[in-house]
């Protein structure tokens, strides 16, 4: 090859030239301008130098291959007559076949699978060595634990011993002296008194007052003196100038005595309480108790909580006196408050209706028509996902909507508005009966003693039955009136509006019946219907009202949020300045996302509303750690018994609170012996950088309802692979779960016997071994499937044929009612009478119901 320029070479490689000229530097090659030449030689250096740094070498270049592919082809002629009648000449075909064969080193094979397999051994072998490591060095910990708090414990009693034989030392001294300096005093004042006697009127006189005022030993405030030592009553020094506090003569005393006798307390112990909290109210140190406990049973640390009987037994244990407290104290303080003001002139308010039923049933529909609106298009896959509350006022009369939806997953959201209900109105496709969430609607509205109303919808189709709705529903103890039962049934159609208003007309006559009120004159309480976190506003809360009138700027406390309300719209986002009883309203200014079905109350008293909301986000930390605590040694040893368990993480979050309670509880039931769902974490708002991170952290996959990630978590998930998905029905988010976790399930393996053969001779070879001369009685004995080789019925062993035989022929199969002769490998103990079972595995997917 010609000598070409630097340029021209990089032309031809594909690369700049100013790449081309830094790699020619590394080689080692000396070219300055890139229009010198570069020769072949300069060449094969430079590719020698990119061979070794891409980790190439000669060695490896010449090293034995594992497979040996041949080729070969052979060319040939095929001369074929015309198919013309009128005699055409032959034709010549060339005809060129191509063989290829491919030869593999099996002893690299069996050697990499013996490598794999040791590897695997030694991986186990490790793992049970790093087990029983850490239970030994567990338990060797435990001992020293013992040990030392028994060293300390004899240590102190020490101490305390002689600190008693000194105090008792010093305290006989002291009352020596004291008594010593008792009679000094006795005889000095006898010798003032004789020496008195002999003087002057006067001298008696002062003599006299001056015994009666040491007597009396008062002041001259009328006061009595307080009972100190003699010679240290009458006023007090002043403090010497030079220091801070004067001199103090030092002595090696105390101000404290040691009690005579055992200090017994009075410990209030809360529902929940940590080892410290109880060490620091009975006032001793922490492990003597954690001490007290290892002789309970109960192993536990410094901050452990520990629940209120376990901790009444200890500090019976430790001679004090429990004192159970209830840490709904300031619950029941607030709520008397509460109902203390609700006092007041009781007005007619309107009926709170909730629509329950089937889904797909025409709840939403039937809904739409009383309120001239169209909802149902407007949700996702057609169905109701969240409570929607209306305030609607129709011809007959003001009335207060609630719409829940119907699909399985939404059971709580259906518990929860048969709660705060008035009237239930079940809606039952006239074409379709009663189905499984109509009967469990029924079953709310019982257990909430609510009246019903049952509105048999779609009537307006040919196939519409209602005796068949009211047929199905008199099984479940909802009897119609025409059948003599407390019941309403009307039939109506949502499409057409045909009985509409024999429905509303029910509601209202129901209504009126139930006597309905509620005092305006108190402050407001409601409950939360649905909460959801918008990016704009904050935290924004539906909140039906039962009593009183909430305003803006009221103090609202829904469950462990607090705010003061700083708007609030109705259900068509229009701004209002109030909402009375039976009215939802949409809240603003709250200070976090309340959960559903909260009872929402404003309280005058701020400071005690603040203190409650506080004391409930306490106890929702305690119970979240509480379902965070690691599992106990006996639980380790459970798992390790039972086999690991597959965990799939989830990170969930959605639009409102109702569909993360929903989801929530939908994807935990998803459970099997092999393969777990765990919520790592849950909340309403759209995706951010923080759940990106902890879906990095704990290998979790990401679930968004009706919400999206935000720039930041779009890049993490990027970069990081993470398996985000969106959904907006939900049935299909629990479907595709359930899809994930059937894929990690292991296969169901199969057997199924196809073939049985019995030995009638056993001949001896000198190379191969036994082999038994058999008659197929049953089925196929195929060479490639495993075997067990059966005797009286039980399997004395199991494995492969070594050959199979049909005369002098080895064959692949044998059919029933043909001899034949088997080689089992590995095993010459085969006698006449026994039986060679035939097997094959087959394996079959799992799916989770």
């Amino acid at each position: 090859m010609t000598d070409v320029t630097v340029r021209q070479f990089a032309d031809v490689v594909g690369l700049p030239v100013d790449r081309l000229m830094a790699q020619l530097d590394e080689a080692g090659l000396k070219i300055v301008n890139a229009d010198e030449t570069i020769t072949d030689k300069e060449k094969m250096q430079l590719l020698s130098y990119l061979r070794k740094s891409h980790g190439k070498s000669e060695a490896l270049s010449v090293s034995q291959p594992k497979q040996v592919t041949l080729k070969r082809k052979s060319h040939s002629e095929l001369r074929t007559s015309s198919g013309s009648r009128t005699g055409g000449g032959a034709k010549t075909v060339s005809v060129e076949v191509r063989k290829k064969r491919t030869y593999v080193k099996r002893a690299d094979l069996v050697a990499e699978e013996e490598d794999r397999v040791k590897a695997e051994e030694e991986e186990k072998a490790r793992i049970l060595a790093e087990r029983e490591a850490a239970l030994k060095a567990e338990q060797d910990a435990l001992r020293k634990v013992e040990e030392e708090a028994a060293r300390k414990a004899e240590e102190e009693k020490q101490r305390r011993e002689e600190k008693t034989r000194q105090e008792s030392e010093e305290t006989q001294r002291k009352a020596s002296e004291e008594q010593q300096k008792t009679e000094e005093e006795a005889l000095a004042q006898a010798r003032a008194e004789q020496e008195a006697r002999q003087q002057k009127p006067e001298s008696e006189r002062k003599a006299k007052t001056a015994k009666e005022t040491a007597e009396d030993r008062r002041t001259k405030y009328g006061r009595q003196e307080l009972h100190v030592a003699k010679g240290k009553a009458g006023r007090r020094k002043k403090k010497k100038a030079g220091g801070f506090g004067g001199a103090v003569k030092a002595t090696g005393e105390h101000g404290f005595a040691r009690p005579t006798a055992p200090v017994v307390r009075e410990v209030e112990i809360p529902e929940a309480i940590t080892v410290s909290e109880l060490a620091q109210k009975m006032s001793i140190k922490g492990v003597e108790l954690i001490k007290s406990l290892m002789k309970m049973g109960v192993m536990a640390t410094i901050n452990q909580s520990l629940d209120q009987d376990t901790a009444s037994l200890l500090v019976e244990e430790l001679g004090h006196i429990p004192r159970q407290i209830s840490d709904h104290d300031l619950e029941a303080q607030v709520g008397a408050l509460v109902a203390s003001e609700v006092i007041g002139e009781k007005v007619a308010r309107p009926p709170v209706v909730t629509i329950m039923g089937h889904v797909d049933h025409g709840k939403t529909s039937l809904l739409d028509h009383i309120r001239s609106t169209r909802v149902a298009a407007g949700e996702a896959g057609g169905i109701t996902q969240h409570i929607g509350a209306y305030h609607v006022e129709t011809d007959k009369g003001m009335i207060s909507f609630l719409d829940t939806p119907g699909h399985a997953a939404f059971t709580a959201m259906r518990a929860r508005g048969a709660k705060v209900t008035d009237i239930v109105i079940l809606v039952v496709a006239a074409d379709d009966g009663a189905k499984p969430q109509t009967i469990e609607a029924i079953q709310h509205s019982k257990a909430a003693g609510v009246p019903m109303i049952v509105a048999i919808n779609k009537i307006d189709k040919p196939e519409a039955d209602p005796d068949r709705v009211k047929t199905d529903l008199s099984q479940h103890a909802v009897i119609p009136e025409d059948w003599g039962g407390d019941t309403p049934f009307v039939e109506v159609s949502a499409k057409t509006g045909d009985g509409i208003d024999k429905l509303l007309d029910a509601v209202l006559l129901q209504a009126e019946v139930m006597e309905l009120s509620a005092v305006e004159t108190c402050p407001a309480q409601g409950v939360v219907i649905e909460s959801a976190l918008d990016k704009g506003r904050g935290p924004v809360a539906t909140i039906l009202v039962q009593n009183g009138v909430l305003r803006k700027g009221d103090t609202l406390l829904a469950g462990q949020e607090i705010g003061r309300v700083r708007a609030m719209f109705n259900e068509a986002g229009q701004a209002i300045e109030s909402a009375g009883p039976s009215m939802p309203a949409v809240v603003l200014g709250l200070s976090g996302v309340p959960a559903a079905g909260e009872d929402a109350v404003v309280i005058n008293d701020e400071r005690k509303a603040r203190d409650l909301a506080e004391f409930r986000q306490h106890k929702q930390r305690e119970v979240k750690l509480a379902r965070q605590q690691q599992s106990k040694l006996e639980d380790m040893f459970s798992r390790m018994g039972a086999g690991e368990q597959v965990t799939l993480n989830v990170i969930l979050k959605a639009d409102v609170q109702g569909s993360v309670e929903a989801l929530r509880d939908a994807l935990t039931k998803i459970l099997t012996d092999e393969v777990v769902v765990k919520i790592v974490s849950s909340g309403v708002g759209g995706i951010n950088e923080t759940d990106a991170n902890l879906a990095v952290a704990s290998n979790a996959i990401m679930i968004g309802f009706n919400v999206r990630a935000d720039a930041a978590a779009r890049r993490i998930v990027e970069e990081h692979g993470i398996d985000l998905r969106y959904y907006s029905v939900i049935y299909e988010a629990i479907d595709q779960v359930k899809a994930a976790v059937s894929g990690m399930l292991s296969p169901e393996v199969i057997e199924n016997i196809v073939g049985l053969a019995e030995v009638r001779d056993v001949f001896r070879a000198p190379k191969i071994g036994a082999i038994a001369g058999c008659m197929v009685n049953e089925g196929v004995v195929r060479r490639s499937l495993p075997i067990r080789v059966l005797r009286e019925n039980v399997v004395i062993y199991e494995g492969e044929l070594e050959s199979l035989r049909r005369f002098k022929d080895d064959v692949n199969e044998v059919r029933s009612g043909t001899e034949c002769g088997i080689g089992v490998k590995g095993y010459n103990d085969v006698v006449v009478g026994d039986q060679i079972e035939v097997f094959e595995r087959t394996e079959k997917a799992r799916k989770v119901e």
